[in-house]
């Protein structure tokens, strides 16, 4: 049975929204899979800038021309700051062997840091675009910065757009017979605590992987 949901439940307090990372009640509700990746960068003082993302989306509009559209950049961390001053990231899609130490960008994240190698992974050089890579992540995606727009009327996040430029990606993920890009050697989905709203039964998954279902055949009419 379908239900209607328009206003928010006493489930969802705001104190808890907050201490979710300034989440809307509408994220657990959905808990709609976004892909997982780390924007790498420099800070200011030549410091290695790692930031763990998700609710972002990737499109492709003529040939050449693929864009990453960022939904929840906060203006006040060292990401945007990057991107502002150095128009230049790296998005670095990891798997889940490795993820215990994505985690650990978050907290390795002060200014004086090396937030990459900190967090025991490993910083190389792009190749298009002045910013560090992680060895360690089988997909990584050089990007320049297009446009930024607030997400709403006074948010703290922006969202923003950026052109990919070049693509690094190791051969067995490719290799759909080997590693691949699916399954739980794969891409990483942050998963939004999926919550039952009638009784706030919470279902704790943190990062989900896809697996492929059978072909469907593609019959329109």
């Amino acid at each position: 049975m379908k239900k209607e949901f328009s206003t928010r439940s006493e489930i969802f307090n705001e104190q808890y929204l907050e201490a979710c990372g300034n989440m809307s009640w509408y994220d657990f509700v959905i808990a709609m899979p976004s892909l997982v990746f780390i924007v790498t960068g420099w800070k200011s003082n030549g410091k290695e800038n790692a930031c763990l993302q998700s609710w972002s989306t990737f499109a492709g509009s003529g040939a050449d021309n693929f864009t990453c559209i960022m939904g929840k950049v906060d203006k006040n961390g060292h990401m945007y700051q990057s991107l502002k001053e150095t128009k230049v990231c790296v998005l670095n899609f990891p798997s889940y062997d490795i993820y215990d130490r994505c985690i650990k960008t978050i907290g390795n994240n002060q200014f004086d840091v090396d937030e990459i190698t900190a967090s025991g992974l490993t910083s190389e050089k792009a190749l298009k675009v002045d910013a560090p890579r992680i060895k360690e992540c089988y997909l990584n995606i050089e990007c320049e910065f297009l446009w930024e727009h607030e997400l709403f009327e006074g948010s703290r996040e922006m969202v923003v757009a950026l052109k990919v430029v070049n693509i690094c990606m190791d051969s067995d993920h490719y290799d759909q017979n080997k590693l691949g890009r699916y399954g739980k050697t794969g891409f990483l989905y942050q998963v939004d605590q999926p919550t039952n709203p009638d009784t706030g039964e919470k279902t704790t998954i943190i990062a989900g992987t896809l697996e492929p279902s059978d072909p469907i055949p593609w019959n329109t009419k």
